[in-house]
């Protein structure tokens, strides 16, 4: 006969590992937001926010919403798309992308919350809750100094300076090889003598 702490010990672990497989059978849902600023020549600011939904875990989510409330009508008009957006369903090791486009009506700094998004798990009555990762505050509108040609010409060479040195070696390289050098053309003409 087993000691009553074998028992205890195994009872314990067929608990614990039992607890653990039916949370690891489970969708664990994962999101990210981005925005970025884009100014028209108008002078009008348009926000583009892109939220990526996935799926991590070993299980389907099912009827999965996704609500962003966090844009004030008074501040943001929607130009295109919707704030919210709803699917049947979110496979093990899949991945939604959700995508609209706002314009601003004021000028300041704003900060916007996480969008949320809710799911559906086969095993449990109630809604699960999902929250996407907060965007870095938007200076919406904000005044812009005009850029310099110093700046400009600094941005130009860090991008393609290398390009540059490359090609301007390839070149020199070239030149060098094709044309003759004048200690060879002298002793050309020692030679005709």
């Amino acid at each position: 006969m087993a000691p009553p702490t074998l028992i205890f010990g195994l009872l314990a672990l067929l608990l614990v590992s039992s607890a653990l497989g039916s949370s690891v059978d489970a969708p664990f849902i994962l999101a990210h937001k981005k925005a970025s600023l884009t100014r028209l020549k108008s002078g009008a600011e348009r926000v583009s926010v892109s939220i990526d939904i996935y799926n991590q875990g070993s299980s389907t989510a099912y009827d999965v919403s996704l609500t962003d409330g966090s844009w004030p009508e008074n501040v943001f008009d929607v130009v295109s798309g919707n704030t919210s957006m709803s699917w049947e369903r979110l496979d093990a090791g899949g991945l939604l992308t959700h995508s609209f486009e706002l314009e601003a009506k004021a000028k300041g700094l704003f900060y916007s919350a996480p969008a949320v998004i809710t799911f559906r798990i086969p095993t449990k009555a109630a809604l699960q809750e999902a929250y996407s990762t907060p965007i870095l505050p938007l200076d919406v509108l904000a005044d812009r100094p005009t850029e310099k040609k110093f700046e400009w010409a600094k941005r130009l060479l860090a991008k393609y300076g290398s390009l540059v040195s490359v090609i301007s070696i390839m070149v020199l390289f070239v030149y060098l090889i094709s044309t003759p050098s004048k200690s060879s053309a002298a002793k050309g003409s020692k030679k005709k003598r």
